[in-house]
Formats: C-alpha cells, structure tokens, sequence
C-alpha cells in the first residue's frame, strides 16, 4: 500500500519562531566563558545535550561563571525537551544579575518565554514579553512574539495589536509582515493574513522591490504573478529569488522546473541548506529517491545550517521510501533520542519497526 509522502518543508509556525527568536540571541554575552562551560555551549550547538549537561556540572565544580553556566543548562534542558528543568535554571540565572539590565538578561527572557511557552504556561510566557516591552518599548520582536502566544490563547484582536505595533514600527519589514502571516494563517486567520500582505503592497507600491512583491504574491497564492516577477531576478545567484520562485513552480505543480532552478543555483552556492532541501523534495515528489537523498545529505553536511532536524527527517523517509527500513529504523532512533517531543516522528517510528 503506497504511503503519502511525509517530508517536513520548512514551516514558521508560532512554537517554531518562538524557540528560533531565542537562539538568534544565543552568543549574547557568552565571549569570556571559561572551558568547561564553552565546552557546554559546544555541546549544546551540537545537540548533545547529555554531554553539555556533564560540562556544565564541572563548569559548575570548578567554580565558573554560574550566570554563565546555568543559562547553558536551560538551553541544555530545552534541546531535551525538559521544559520545567529549563525553566528552572534560566530563572537562577536571570536571579543572579547584579541589578544592571544587560542583553544578555533579554536574552535569557527570550528564552524563558520560549520554555513558558512549550511548558503550556501562556500566561507566564506572555508576562515575560510584558516584561521585555516595558523596558524596551520599540521591541518588535517582543510585540510578535507576543501575539503569537495571544493566538495559542485563542485572543484573536489581543494578538491583532500585537500585530500592528510590530508593522508599525518597521512598516517595510517584509519578513516579519510574511512571518505574522504565516502564524495568522496557522491559527485558521488565513484572510486577515493575506490583509496585512495586501495593504503591504498598495502602501509600498512604488518602493517595493521585485523580489518582495513576488513573495507576497506567493503567499497571496497569486502564482502567475509571482513568477512573473521573480523571473526578472537572476536565480542563478540571487537565494531569495531561486528559494521563492522554485517554490512557486512546485505550487504549480511544475516540480521538474522547480527542481531545475534549485540545482542552477547550487551550481553556483553550496552553503544554502533550503535550497537543498526544497531540491530534496521535488526529486521526492518526481520519484528520484536517491538523488533526493543526495540533496538531504548534502544540506545536512552544511555547517550550521539551521534545519538539521528538518533535513534528519526528511533523509529518514526517503530510506522508507527505498525500501531501507532497517536504516530508516535506525536512523529515527537517533532522531527520537535529539528530538524526544515529536510525536510525529513517534508515529513514523513505531510504522518502521512493524516492517
């Protein structure tokens, strides 16, 4: 019995760009930590939170920085999916200022309305972004962020203002206005969305460029016009414009295109793992399935490149779909023990192991 395709595309819902506004903060503050805890730090960059974990207590043995050391160990906890932990240790550590508000206090807020978030305790991570605005008034992110919780609790025009002070203060910040559509859209507010995307076009009608007008009209769903923009930029080089218009193809239903246009610019740039991705899965689509893995492990081989639990994924059903399950099992076991909160993956594996 043939199988529907299960491949992850990248996908900015609100719980993903809660956990992602955090880690954009991560170096903050972190340039004089001694070995132990950058070793930590290390370990936590390569998601081996059990090893970081083990940095972190002999950072905390040998008498380093404990401001230091236990914001790794929230971010350890995190990575485990052990929400009430991080949430533990990020609070000691917020505890320990010397009373004198630093980036990296907003940094740790940031994270710890993250773990609020994940732990289900809305109304705790949407104080901490109270918390961060009444300090930093002008704190778009905060403002986003926010509203993005307000939608989880259901508080459509809570979240509506939230909105609104982001846009208004950077009304030609095209990728934030295309992030608040895609949470709106998530909720089931997919025409209030599309609303704030098209007042974005006729404000901005004269100013806006090629490439931004053609991603709005993807998102609009108006494809033919979305082509016909980012065709005038050179996909060859430019990542935007081969990201957004390969994607447009694919909604066309046009998958070799989308596939020929991804592979042109990888011809030219080997460091950008989406384009390999979205490469991945329209050779997934047409059947290709080894050059499909191709794609997926060559992403993967990137250094810091953002989607490794995407790419993991996405490299574990194209062995399903070889008919290599033995290594699909395997390989979702190694996933589950980095990703333990994916219950779709949950699903995936206990699929595997009846084969």
């Amino acid at each position: 019995m043939k199988r529907e395709k299960r491949l992850w595309k990248i996908k900015a819902g609100c719980a993903a760009v809660l956990l992602s506004a955090g880690l954009l903060l991560s170096a903050c503050g972190a340039g004089e930590t001694a070995s132990d805890t950058s070793r930590g730090m290390a370990a936590v960059e390569a998601l081996d939170y059990e090893t970081a974990l083990a940095h972190f207590q002999a950072a905390e043995e040998n008498g380093e920085d404990l401001r230091l050391l236990y914001r790794g160990m929230g971010l350890a906890y995190m990575g485990m999916t052990d929400y009430e932990n991080a949430i533990l240790y990020l609070e000691a550590a917020l505890r320990l200022s010397d009373g004198n508000v630093e980036d990296m206090d907003f940094d740790m807020n940031y994270y710890l309305a993250t773990a609020y978030y994940k732990n289900g305790q809305l109304a705790e991570a949407s104080g901490v972004y109270d918390a961060i605005l009444a300090l930093r008034p002008r704190e778009k992110d905060a403002f986003y962020l926010r509203g993005c919780v307000k939608l989880s609790q259901n508080d459509f025009e809570g979240a509506q203002a939230d909105f609104d002070a982001a846009i208004s203060l950077d009304r030609q910040n095209y990728d934030q206005l295309i992030r608040i559509y895609m949470a709106l859209e998530e909720y089931g507010y997919k025409e209030a969305g599309q609303g704030y995307l098209q007042t974005a076009m006729s404000e901005n009608e004269k100013s806006i460029s090629d490439y931004d007008m053609g991603r709005i009209c993807f998102y609009l769903e108006d494809y033919e016009n979305a082509r016909n923009y980012l065709t005038k930029l050179k996909t060859e080089t430019d990542y935007g414009a081969a990201l957004y218009l390969g994607r447009t193809y694919e909604a066309l239903g046009d998958y070799n295109y989308a596939s020929s246009i991804y592979a042109g610019y990888t011809e030219n740039d080997q460091s950008k793992a989406e384009i390999y991705n979205q490469l991945g899965l329209c050779r997934m689509q047409m059947g290709e399935y080894e050059l499909a893995l191709a794609a997926f492990q060559a992403a993967m081989n990137i250094e810091d490149n953002g989607m490794m639990q995407t790419l993991k994924f996405n490299e574990i059903v194209t062995y399903e779909y070889m008919g290599e399950y033995k290594t699909a099992a395997a390989l979702m076991n190694s996933y589950l023990k980095a990703y333990p909160d994916d219950t779709k993956a949950k699903r995936e594996y206990e699929f595997l192991q009846t084969r």
